[in-house]
């Protein structure tokens, strides 16, 4: 049987694709501190957009004298340009084993999260990269620019598989090691590692990239449903505990799940990153639509 090539209205409803025609990415560490009023050089590529006014004085480049103030105060100001530089997206999506846990499972949640900041990205000319990770980088879509790329996006996203366990640390020091430019890193994930996360997101820290952590759970650990005795297997590593659930117990693995979400949440803030906890059960066209642009990862 022939390999149907994956189409991105596989993942997202075109209505929902529509709205998000009209949206592009933000960063923070990009639009700091690029207001200019002379350039000694310019870059190619380089867009440049009027912004304001401050007077002339002496020593600076005339090229960016505006004359036509002149003429009529004369007065020298001196205009001032918004740099424009090239954005970089890189979405980080954790595609291990556990991912497919769930109803709905979290890969299918994250998939299509990906999948719409990706379209976002591509169709403003954003420069994107997609990491897959499991234990270590598994898959990669570098440098993408333009809306060609949406069908290429959506066949990785929808052939690719979560299998293998977790080594979020090594795929971090892989992905520092290949990130290039500046803009905004995405990591989507349950960051439920044995290993712990600290070591991993500190390497993806820096000047030139704004970090949002997505923490995807679902239902099932969020609000588990079990009583009796059960033996529990980690999907991951095959590592198998019993034991009995009680209300007590089931009390006890909320308070520390919120207790662990709360701790990654402060860990980020700490630090200058965006921490969002996110439900598979919910609704993706809802997370992307109201709260990210409300908390400015989108406009």
């Amino acid at each position: 049987m022939s390999h149907r090539r994956k189409k991105l209205t596989d993942l997202l409803d075109p209505a929902f694709m529509s709205r998000l025609d009209a949206m592009d990415v933000l960063s923070r560490k990009i639009l700091q501190g690029k207001l200019q009023g002379e350039r000694r050089s310019k870059r190619r590529g380089q867009s440049v957009e009027f912004a304001d006014h401050r007077p002339y004085v002496a020593g600076d480049d005339l090229r960016f004298v505006d004359w036509n103030i002149y003429g009529r105060l004369e007065q020298l100001f001196l205009k001032l340009f918004l740099e424009e530089q090239d954005l970089t997206v890189h979405i980080v999506a954790d595609t291990s084993d556990s991912m497919s846990f769930g109803e709905p499972s979290k890969e299918l949640f994250i998939k299509k999260l990906t999948a719409a900041l990706g379209y976002v990205s591509l169709v403003n000319n954003n420069r994107v990269t997609i990491s897959f990770f499991a234990d270590g980088l598994t898959v990669q879509l570098a440098n993408m620019r333009g809306r060609n790329y949406l069908d290429k996006m959506a066949d990785c996203l929808l052939t690719t598989d979560c299998e293998g366990p977790t080594n979020f640390d090594s795929a971090c020091q892989q992905l520092v090691s290949g990130r290039i430019g500046s803009g905004v890193m995405i990591v989507l994930s349950d960051f439920l590692f044995k290993e712990g996360y600290d070591s991993g997101l500190r390497r993806l820290l820096g000047r030139h990239y704004d970090l949002y952590t997505i923490q995807v759970l679902c239902p099932q650990e969020l609000s588990p449903e079990l009583s009796g005795e059960l033996k529990l297997i980690d999907i991951e590593d095959a590592d198998a505990a019993e034991i009995t659930v009680s209300a007590a117990l089931s009390k006890y693995y909320k308070r520390n799940l919120t207790a662990y979400c709360n701790e990654l949440k402060n860990f980020c803030n700490r630090r200058g990153a965006v921490y969002v906890l996110a439900n598979s059960a919910d609704s993706v066209e809802s997370l992307v639509l109201n709260y990210l642009r409300r908390i400015h990862l989108l406009r």
